[in-house]
């Protein structure tokens, strides 16, 4: 996986949850505390979405081949997906049936400290994960806000990441106002409610964390400011005149295809067109090194034909032709 995947982001969650995830859980077996169970759970459900960001990663790896010609970039978005699913069903359905359980059937508190020192650890280790996680951002993060980086990252893995932790830390902290109400109140409710939260809280993060891989698993374009460079890269001023239309499409984080059709001088040769597709898909690469496949359709420019403007048949997902 490229620096970009953010693999020491995952591999420092992946330590953390796992380390959390004990820590949780033998707490739960001393006091009885849901929240306790509900936070293992979910510190479990979290090693294991780590686990699998890393397996996208490798299978992304693999090389082209005739069955898949643009190779298997788009594993890292699959294995996003599935990490939203997982979060939402092990980790905010399974937080849900234990709150309603223990509002139900309400058990005492024993031994409070258990889970107290546990939630101050666990909020400690995944503090530091998620500083982990936001320094890795930042160099790709640029001067977006958050909530852009989030939504438009074309590599997964560290939206997942800041999410996860995001949701872990407020988690927890939920977990330690359920079990602390609990203690001052003496009613052993409050832990079920601190648990219900819980898992509303990871259900929210699970739909959005499936809604932006949904995007991906699609097909997103390029960004804005590359499409700019790309178009800039392609004319030359001199054979090749202007970009007629373009389409790009994210093959993986790091792969992008460009197709376009170019206009060139009607009375260029043969030869003349194809050294300046040559010239302009290298200035493509130099441009936007993300650039892999690139196909460039030489045509003439009708300003007539422009005028009509683009035809929706010719786009994929457009109109079908009607039937007569």
């Amino acid at each position: 996986m490229s620096a970009s995947g953010g693999t020491k982001a995952i591999v420092a969650a992946l330590a953390a949850n796992l380390a959390i995830a004990v820590a949780k859980f033998v707490a739960f077996l001393f006091s009885g505390s849901s929240s306790m169970l509900a936070e293992s759970v979910h510190s479990l459900a979290d090693s294991g979405n780590q686990a699998l960001l890393l397996v996208g990663g490798k299978k992304a790896k693999r090389e082209a081949t005739p069955e898949h010609p643009f190779g298997y970039g788009r594993e890292r978005y699959i294995y996003a997906f599935l990490v939203s699913i997982v979060l939402f069903s092990v980790g905010g359905m399974f937080a849900l049936y234990e709150g309603y359980e223990k509002i139900k059937n309400p058990h005492e508190l024993t031994h409070w400290y258990w889970p107290v020192g546990v939630l101050v650890f666990a909020i400690i280790a995944e503090s530091f994960s998620f500083r982990t996680a936001i320094k890795e951002s930042n160099p790709l993060r640029g001067s977006r806000s958050w909530k852009d980086f989030v939504r438009h990252a074309k590599a997964p893995e560290l939206p997942v990441v800041l999410l996860e932790d995001l949701g872990a830390l407020v988690g927890l902290i939920l977990a330690l106002g359920g079990v602390g109400l609990a203690l001052l109140t003496g009613e052993s409710v409050w832990d079920g409610i601190g648990t219900l939260c819980i898992g509303v809280l990871l259900i929210l993060i699970a739909l959005v964390l499936a809604a932006e891989t949904k995007s991906l698993l699609l097909g997103e374009s390029a960004g804005l400011e590359e499409t700019r460079k790309i178009e800039a890269a392609v004319v030359d001023g001199d054979t090749v005149t202007r970009v007629i239309h373009m389409r790009t499409l994210h093959l993986g984080p790091e792969e992008l295809l460009v197709a376009a059709k170019i206009a060139v001088r009607h009375d260029d040769t043969a030869t003349e067109i194809a050294a300046a597709i040559d010239a302009a898909e290298a200035r493509i690469r130099d441009a936007v090194p993300i650039a892999r496949v690139i196909y460039l359709e030489p045509d003439i420019y009708s300003e007539r034909e422009a005028a009509k403007g683009p035809d929706p048949e010719a786009t994929p997902g457009g109109p079908a032709p009607s039937a007569h």
